[in-house]
């Protein structure tokens, strides 16, 4: 476990904050907040969705200014107005999303704002050398392969991650703060990370490290400090408490049951696919999904796990197969899928699973408007009650259901989607990703709707990089790999080191 490493007994914090405050008009994001991080130190910020962290984080970069408190960095005060102000004193971000400017090059990337010139003009000699020396830094010798004068459009995006830390790492860098940095990684992407840790770790850099997987924090992290409502709850080094606490702090209670599981009949089959050949992926998929289950499809990024569901419900072209949905079968586009009763919850929540300027009621109702208002008109009246009602039975956390679903929290946002596909009252559930990024408590009441529509019959196809939970909440698991499914089979004759194996080709 990484809390061997701590450095215990530091003469000087590398980086202090007392008593932050933050509020945005009459709600208070943070209230007395304290952290406390040492030099050489990966220093976990746990919490839930809304506690506070993002805004700490932005605090600490110079993105917002704090309404009280102060700031030390290696025993001095600290004033950052502006991002430009913390890169300067050494405090850099790299958010969970990477910004990168894809018609750029690595090299101009990495040093974007920070440009070498000569006479006047950008070095790119210059540039390339420091670039090389920012990868080899972070991924030794050879740069992991990457060559600065490659475009960075063509990265995939462990290798953008990459190149983002790169610049962050660019000149002093004392504090380097990361954003749910595995959120879109392949498991060998997330242990290339974290070998990148444990070598900035050693450099003596001090690491704040966001994230929502508590084994992943275990593996990385020497401290801790909780948030939970705006307000530091607890601190301390990780190997001296266990998980189970840590959990408690972040919610304020008890999660008795993570995954829950009612009791399931699996009825009719709901969903048969059978060869399903995509364009490009998959190249081979059959599966039947019955009524009143869970069934789990496990696999690497970039298996055609998307693929699949995508072209299973219309959004994805087709070269071959059949898809039959309870007694429809025929061409599959986003409308005929809704029309016989099956919906999808995309992976990518921001870009196509809601609408962020719209109102939580608007998403919520957005693709079934009948029996809101007359003759094809939504009235506001029965709208509201609608969500109003949706809001209450998945405890979507809001002022109001008129506000804009971009305001709220990533699990909030997450049951707003969910909450449009019962509103749209489908039989069949194809969940791509249904938890990525979002907390421990929001998570275990997604698996607690999920459990509730398997107990009523609904038939729910959820997709995964999470192996706990396709086995916490899956009835059978089918592994695709390289585009190709194998057979589904029940959880019970299966472990994740199994699944993995086959993931992999191992």
């Amino acid at each position: 476990m990484a809390g061997g490493r701590l450095t215990e007994g530091a003469a000087t914090p590398r980086l202090v904050a007392r008593g932050i405050d933050k509020a945005f008009g009459p709600t208070v994001a943070l209230s007395r907040v304290d952290l406390v991080a040492q030099p050489g130190e990966v220093h976990a910020v746990l919490g839930e969705n809304g506690a506070g962290k993002s805004t700490l984080m932005k605090v600490l970069a110079g993105a917002l200014t704090p309404d009280a408190g102060t700031l030390e960095l290696d025993g001095q005060p600290l004033t950052v107005a502006t991002p430009q102000e913390a890169r300067a004193a050494g405090i850099r971000i790299v958010y969970q999303e990477p910004q990168i400017c894809d018609h750029l090059s690595l090299a101009e990337n990495v040093m974007l704002g920070v440009e070498p010139t000569r006479y006047g003009f950008v070095d790119r000699g210059a540039m390339d050398v420091a670039t090389r020396q920012a990868l080899t830094d972070l991924l030794g010798e050879g740069c992991g392969g990457l060559d600065p004068r490659a475009l960075a459009g063509t990265l995939a995006p462990g290798d953008r991650q990459m190149v983002a830390i790169a610049r962050a790492l660019v000149g002093d860098c004392r504090v380097l703060i990361l954003d749910e940095p595995t959120s879109s990684l392949t498991a060998k992407d997330a242990e290339r990370l974290f070998g990148v840790v444990d070598r900035l770790r050693e450099q003596g850099k001090t690491i704040l490290y966001i994230s929502h997987f508590l084994e992943e924090v275990e593996r990385v992290a020497d401290a801790y400090t909780v948030l939970r409502d705006g307000r530091s709850v607890g601190t301390g080094a990780i190997g001296a408490m266990s998980m189970a606490e840590v959990v408690r702090l972040m919610v304020g209670t008890e999660v008795e049951d993570l995954f829950p599981r009612s009791d399931r009949t699996p009825g009719e089959v709901r969903l048969e696919v059978t060869q399903l050949v995509g364009r490009p992926l998959p190249h081979d998929a059959s599966l039947a999904l019955r009524e009143g289950e869970v069934l789990g499809i496990a696999g690497l990024v970039g298996s055609g796990r998307t693929e699949l569901l995508r072209g299973i419900f219309g959004l994805a072209p087709v070269a071959g197969g059949k898809v039959k949905v309870g007694a429809f079968v025929g061409p599959a586009s986003p409308a005929r899928s809704l029309a016989a009763g099956m919906g999808l919850l995309s992976e990518d929540r921001k870009g196509e699973g809601l609408a962020a300027s719209m109102t939580i009621a608007d998403n919520i109702t957005l693709s079934r408007l009948d029996g809101l208002g007359p003759a094809g008109f939504v009235l506001p009246g029965p709208q509201r009650v609608v969500a109003e009602g949706f809001a209450d039975k998945l405890r979507i956390k809001c002022r109001d259901v008129l506000q804009p679903v971009a305001d709220l929290s990533g699990g909030n946002q997450q049951k707003v989607a969910l909450a449009r596909l019962l509103h749209h009252d489908v039989d069949v559930l194809l969940l791509d990703e249904p938890t990525r990024g979002i907390d421990v408590r929001s998570r275990a009441e997604v698996y607690a709707v999920i459990d509730r529509l398997a107990a009523a019959g609904k038939a729910v196809l959820v997709v995964s990089s999470y192996l706990p939970e396709l086995f916490g909440i899956c009835d059978r698991i089918a592994v695709m790999r390289r585009g190709r499914l194998g057979e589904a089979r029940p959880v019970g004759e299966l472990d994740p080191h199994g699944v993995l194996v086959e993931a992999t080709g191992a």
